[in-house]
């Protein structure tokens, strides 16, 4: 396919080959696109879910067609309404909505009687084998399977059982119906792959009506043809399964729906895996499914993650053919870049350390106006005060500071910012030698940016008025695993061996009393600390923020 470029966002990029497989399509004149997202509803959707949404809502929006949410509830076992409604919730706060919403289980009767079809052609038997021999049985890749002794019943007797199986006549188990293909073909999906299995088990939508439930090979393929997707989106690893989802719809001679591959996404420092993800939760390792070290949408949501920032990681990824590892920092990039643009300027202070200005007036209060976002003067200003009383960032100040440091120290002078320059006179400490406070002295004619004689500083500090300070609590969040790829255990090792002991660092600090006006979710820049977050667990007056990110980009550097 040809490497056509084309404009977005003023950028220009290459189109991606499901774009120029569309295209193709459309200059042949098929114009109708319908594509979906297909989610089990067995857990929350992570980040890498949201590169389908992405992908596949905006496919149907760049071509003028649909995109449907359809899930995939074929298995009562796993499956939870907690699960649907989370699912609809991350499609609708990545900014996307829904042509129909449809589950496999609105289906379940058509299922059932093109699986009747399929017996009535001699293409699907009933199997009396467990499904451990039918595993034993299948074969390897280079040992072709071994047919079961069941597999040339009768149409009439396959018939009976199947329908005796709906019935309810038989245990869990018991029996199975299988597909009857090749127990040769080298592509061992197709090696009579089971359809139906039984499982006397309540079903989150359909109830008990039914025991038997069709299995995703089978009902994925003829979801699609009901709803007639013209462009069935998967990742790469169902590439193998596309043979089967053709037979099946060549099979029934159904509307043609086609399955195409993309990659995966992977992210370093990450798991991606359902399984070990409910096993963090279940295992009280993270606070739940939304806990913000987690890749789950809602988690990113808590973090302080914007809709904006997931979409353009998304599109900075981009579509790949092969899998590949993303380096965490592109999504870090991501949100630092819009963050910088939405979000509001505030003042706090993480690790504090008091100083007291000796010659400033007790009792006194001032209101220094402060830029709330330079990036949109929009966004205008607001007052901060300032007082006698002031705390800093401790590692803003060092008795004995190296060449070229900026910051405070014993006769040096700062800014703080939007205020006055002061110089440090005297170091307290402790009994045991541990610095408590500091104790400068303030250039009354400094207040507005400049100094009386004209001198100027190199440092400038951040700072909140002791007696206006209001005390939150801040989480420090890291990587959740200290290994690039988790996944690579050695030998003897889990997954779980590589979590990071620091990943969430709680500090006490001070927030500038503008900040007790925010709400759940607001997010800001904490001047020279980083991007945060007002996490769901704050208080009325015990606020608690997340931190998002930080401020350094590593990775904007390293990829110029």
């Amino acid at each position: 396919m040809n490497n056509v470029k084309e404009e977005v966002g003023g950028n220009e990029r290459s189109r991606n080959f499901l774009e120029e497989i569309i295209e193709e399509s459309i200059a042949k004149g098929e114009t109708r696109v319908q594509t979906r997202f297909p989610p089990e509803p067995n857990g929350y959707l992570h980040i890498g879910h949201a590169k389908s949404i992405c992908l596949n809502f905006g496919l149907a929006k760049k071509y003028g067609g649909k995109c449907n949410l359809r899930f995939d509830d074929t298995n009562p076992v796993k499956e939870d309404v907690e699960y649907v409604d989370s699912i609809k919730e991350d499609v609708h706060w990545l900014g996307f909505d829904w042509a129909g919403e449809y589950y496999a289980s609105d289906y379940f009767d058509q299922l059932y009687e093109w699986a009747i079809e399929l017996i009535k052609k001699g293409k699907a038997y009933v199997d009396d084998q467990s499904q451990e021999e039918i595993r034993l049985t299948r074969g390897t890749v280079t040992v072709p399977g071994k047919e079961s002794p069941w597999r040339n019943r009768s149409v009439e007797e396959n018939l009976d059982l199947f329908q005796r199986m709906k019935a309810g006549e038989f245990g869990d188990g018991e029996k199975v119906l299988r597909a009857k293909i090749d127990m040769a073909h080298p592509n061992m999906l197709l090696r009579d792959p089971i359809m139906y299995r039984i499982l006397h088990t309540e079903h989150h939508r359909t109830g008990n009506k039914w025991c038997i439930y069709p299995m995703y090979d089978y009902a994925h393929g003829e979801s699609d043809s009901i709803e007639k997707i013209t462009h069935s989106i998967c990742t790469l690893e169902f590439d193998v399964h596309r043979p089967l989802y053709d037979w099946f719809i060549r099979e029934l001679n159904i509307f043609p729906s086609h399955q195409y591959e993309f990659a995966r996404l992977n992210l370093t420092y990450t798991i991606m895996s359902k399984r070990k993800l409910l096993q963090l939760v279940q295992n009280k390792i993270v606070m739940g499914w939304d806990d913000p070290r987690m890749p789950t949408i809602c988690g990113l949501r808590r973090k302080g993650y914007t809709p904006e920032s997931v979409r353009a990681f998304a599109e900075k990824v981009g579509v790949a053919k092969r899998d590949n590892v993303i380096d965490l920092g592109l999504l870090e990039f991501c949100v630092r870049e819009d963050l910088n643009k939405t979000a509001q300027r505030r003042m706090a202070v993480v690790n504090p350390l008091k100083v007291v200005v000796t010659n400033y007036p007790e009792g006194k209060t001032e209101l220094f106006e402060s830029i709330n976002n330079p990036e949109d003067e929009s966004a205008g200003t607001r007052m901060v005060p300032f007082s006698r009383e002031l705390y800093i960032e401790r590692d803003d100040f060092m008795e004995e500071p190296p060449k070229k440091y900026y910051r405070l120290s014993p006769g040096k002078e700062v800014r703080l910012r939007y205020s006055y320059l002061i110089k440090c006179e005297e170091v307290i400490k402790d009994a045991a030698g541990n610095i408590i406070e500091l104790r400068c002295t303030y250039d009354p004619e400094s207040g507005h940016g400049s100094s009386s004689d004209g001198r100027k500083v190199k440092g400038v500090i951040h700072w909140v008025s002791a007696a206006h300070a209001v005390e939150a609590e801040l989480r420090m969040l890291d990587n959740l695993f200290i290994k690039e790829n988790p996944d690579d255990v050695e030998e003897g090792k889990t997954f779980l061996d590589y979590l990071n002991p620091d990943s969430l660092v709680i500090k006490r600090g001070f927030i500038e009393p503008s900040l007790l006006d925010s709400n759940v979710g607001d997010r800001f820049q904490f001047e020279r600390v980083g991007y945060f977050c007002v996490d769901p667990d704050s208080q009325p007056g015990k606020l608690v923020f997340n931190r998002t990110v930080g401020l350094k980009d590593s990775w904007a550097k390293m990829n110029k």
